[in-house]
């Protein structure tokens, strides 16, 4: 269902594109709770990510390339406010997590965060481009804007760094080509089979019966 929508999306925002196999089982049910379980947090180190992707047949580049679907969307403050107040225990307003680039640590507290407990302010997470699926969240990564803890930690790693500079470096096709390369593996992850679920009659909702 996702990789459907994504799809429609990004052919109409001059993003990537890739072929969604038709006749797919979905699951009739969605519990919020099962998801969040299966997808990385936000705060993640390196380790962590590449284990989650492997546990799911997922590689290093795979990791980095579907990092890279943070180049769209908004974030909810809590989801990163423990990177601004008091990452290292140490107390007060500086105290912010020092993989952080202490210049946009600042501006999201003094613009976006004011609060470490605000839970309903939005912040792009490709400040500038975040309606543009571009390499621009490559270039903020490098320069320890990502947003998340898992966005700075692929910087940690000397072979992710440098599948991020191909991206940087390299025309807007490439990444548009690996990206979807990454989106296709995604999609065949544990398929239902058999009389697992159904095949939807429209992938964002659920047959009627």
């Amino acid at each position: 269902m996702t990789a459907c929508l994504l799809n429609v999306l990004f052919c109409s925002e001059g993003g990537p594109s890739w072929s969604v196999p038709t006749g797919r089982r979905d699951g009739t049910v969605s519990i919020k709770q099962e998801a969040l379980d299966q997808i990385p947090a936000p705060t993640m180190n390196f380790t962590e990510l590449l284990q989650s992707f492997q546990n799911k047949s997922l590689n290093l580049a795979d990791l980095v390339w579907l990092s890279g679907a943070h180049t769209i969307g908004i974030a909810h403050c809590n989801s990163f406010s423990e990177r601004l107040y008091n990452f290292t225990g140490r107390g007060g307003p500086g105290d912010a997590d020092p993989s952080l680039d202490p210049a946009y640590a600042a501006n999201l507290r003094r613009t976006k965060c004011p609060t470490p407990t605000d839970n309903t302010t939005i912040v792009e997470m490709d400040p500038g481009s975040f309606r543009t699926f571009d390499a621009s969240y490559y270039r903020g990564v490098l320069k320890r804007r990502g947003l998340f803890q898992s966005d700075a930690a692929l910087i940690t790693d000397a072979a992710a760094r440098a599948d991020i500079l191909s991206v940087v470096n390299g025309p807007p096709e490439f990444f548009f080509q690996v990206f979807a390369g990454s989106m296709v593996k995604l999609g065949a992850i544990e398929v239902k089979t058999g009389s697992e679920g159904e095949i939807r009659k429209h992938c964002a909702v659920v047959n009627k019966h």
